[in-house]
């Protein structure tokens, strides 16, 4: 029996994985909740729910999926917990997994499966969602100790169902890779969008932007009180990584002041060897 989805947040990311499911025709119906209403009409006008409930106490689903930043994560889910139906499986689409697999741990959420989609776009809304956007990319899930393995089990054949290559991760080793793979280059994409734009001629610069500078700068469209709680919420994770990456930095900064350009060729020969294994290298 396909199960009944509720999807909590029809933004950009709640709503591509409501058509994903949609196009998939994995889960008998798809109802959504979201207090912005504009997203919930889009949502229902593009046929991405079935329908919406009117309040969190209203959800009632198999399958619950939270869709909203991650900041907002532990407190759904303390609201969630006295209401959720025995079997009722919940899991999250955040992209920091630590604090909410202590909150639902703190609860005894033992049906909470904590998730996260290596996907995204820096496209906001559910006006911007793509069916295709889980196909062939990595979904990590990071069940906690004592977890229900009906509950995995029913998370993992969502997100196959939808295309997408499943891990499985401890919450920590999770936030250790997203900091790296995911949170390091949106901070070093803002830094150098607001360098630019600190640029006394920061005008003049735009005609001469290629190609290169665009692609790099792309994600930092994203929405910056999203990542402003992804980064608060990884912080000690993060903050050792950035100050990893300043001190390679300041390495070439010393090669250059030192006259040593073969340490720098050195470098970006490494760099590029890697750089390299990603286009061979796709989601195991």
């Amino acid at each position: 029996m396909r199960p009944r989805l509720a999807i909590i947040g029809v933004g950009f990311m709640g709503a591509s994985l409501a058509a994903a499911a949609r196009a998939a025709g994995c889960v008998s119906e798809i109802v959504g909740f979201d207090t912005d209403r504009e997203s919930l009409e889009i949502a229902r006008a593009r046929g991405f729910i079935d329908r919406e409930a009117a309040t969190l106490a209203d959800i009632d689903a198999d399958l619950v999926v939270l869709a909203t930043p991650v900041g907002t994560l532990p407190g759904l889910l303390a609201t969630l917990a006295p209401g959720l139906r025995a079997g009722t499986v919940v899991s999250d689409m955040g992209s920091v997994k630590e604090p909410v697999a202590q909150a639902a741990q703190a609860l005894g959420l033992r049906g909470f499966i904590p998730g996260h989609p290596f996907a995204g776009s820096e496209r906001s809304g559910a006006a911007a969602a793509r069916a295709d956007l889980f196909t062939g990319r990595v979904v990590a899930l990071t069940p906690m100790p004592g977890h229900d393995e009906a509950a995995l089990a029913r998370v993992r054949g969502l997100w196959e169902a939808l295309g997408a290559h499943v891990r499985l991760l401890s919450p920590a080793d999770h936030d250790r890779i997203a900091a790296y793979t995911s949170h390091l280059p949106h901070l070093l994409a803002f830094a150098c969008a607001g360098l630019l734009a600190d640029e006394a001629r920061a005008r003049d610069l735009y005609s001469f932007a290629g190609d290169g500078l665009r692609d790099f700068l792309r994600i930092a469209g994203s929405d910056p009180v999203m990542w402003r709680d992804i980064c608060a919420a990884n912080a000690d994770v993060l903050g050792p990584v950035l100050a990893a990456y300043g001190e390679r930095l300041a390495a070439y900064g010393e090669a250059l002041a030192e006259g040593r350009p073969a340490a720098l060729a050195e470098a970006f020969a490494r760099a590029r060897d890697f750089q390299e294994t990603l286009k061979t290298r796709g989601p195991a």
